[in-house]
């Protein structure tokens, strides 16, 4: 009888997991199309509507950062091409975090383009194993996966990338993830210049375990990204989610270029002590 409950018990957990992660993979704004657009200089927005993908053009090939999932690689395609570039022209493929709405279609673009993949090397394992090792969603076969991806770099804070003339800051913010991802650089137009942040903002994910022991020294990781994040100097900001920095509410589908719109300090502080406040509540203080 014991046995037989518990063997009940533990098939409830199971199910009510699967339930949760297979509704976190099906998100229908994750897959939802949306018209790609220039947000300043050589950076466009080339991702779904709410998983954020950047295409960075330059004259000896292009570098995209996350690609979103392996169902939206057709839709990540679309809108390159539909901004005038060539898909195959992607050299560089990077990464804001190692979770599958990020880097779903990572392996199969690698494939398609021959492109380099660089991660954070926190990171690289969970990439390589295909999620496998991922701190909470690792090792459980329940919707959480992607295709094993070759890495041909790893990254470290600070560590440039460099290609037709950019020159990519890599900044490394875990927490989300223990390789979580950052990237500063600079693009300019007729009229000015500016500094552009792709910031991964540390969400502290529902399943993170209360007093922050997901992993070792999670809390630590979480406290220094929030730190390094307040710190950046910037003009412009975006992140790996459209929802993040309110992109539907500053740019419609039919708006005209205005890199002015990504330009709120404001939104971004308010950001990051909504994140502060979770982490403190997470801790339990």
């Amino acid at each position: 009888m014991y046995i037989k409950r518990t063997l009940l018990i533990f098939m409830f957990i199971l199910i009510s997991c699967s339930v949760c992660i297979t509704s976190f993979a099906q998100k229908p704004e994750w897959s939802k199309p949306y018209r790609p657009f220039r947000i300043a200089g050589n950076l466009y927005y080339v991702g779904t509507y709410d998983l954020a993908c950047y295409l960075i053009t330059t004259p000896q090939g292009h570098i995209l950062i996350n690609s979103a999932l392996e169902s939206t690689i057709p839709t990540i395609r679309k809108n390159i091409e539909q901004l005038g570039f060539q898909f195959t022209d992607i050299k560089i493929l990077l990464s804001s975090q190692a979770h599958f709405d990020h880097v779903g279609g990572i392996a199969d673009i690698q494939k398609l383009t021959n492109a380099q993949v660089m991660i954070d090397e926190a990171d690289a394992q969970v990439m390589e194993d295909g999620g496998n090792s991922d701190y909470l969603f690792g090792g459980n076969g329940i919707g959480s996966k992607f295709k094993p991806v070759h890495v041909d770099r790893r990254l470290k804070d600070k560590d440039l990338i460099s290609l037709g003339g950019m020159n990519i800051t890599f900044l490394h913010h875990p927490g989300h993830t223990k390789g979580a991802s950052s990237y500063t650089f600079v693009v300019k137009d007729s009229a000015q210049t500016y500094r552009v942040l792709v910031a991964n903002m540390p969400t502290i994910l529902d399943s993170t375990t209360a007093g922050m022991t997901s992993y070792p020294n999670v809390a630590t990781d979480f406290a220094y990204t929030l730190r390094s994040l307040k710190k950046q100097q910037f003009d412009i900001w975006v992140c790996a989610h459209a929802s993040q920095f309110g992109l539907h509410k500053k740019h419609k589908e039919d708006s005209r270029y205005n890199p002015r719109i990504f330009m709120d300090r404001k939104a971004y502080n308010k950001e990051i002590a909504e994140l502060y406040d979770e982490y403190v509540k997470k801790l339990g203080h």
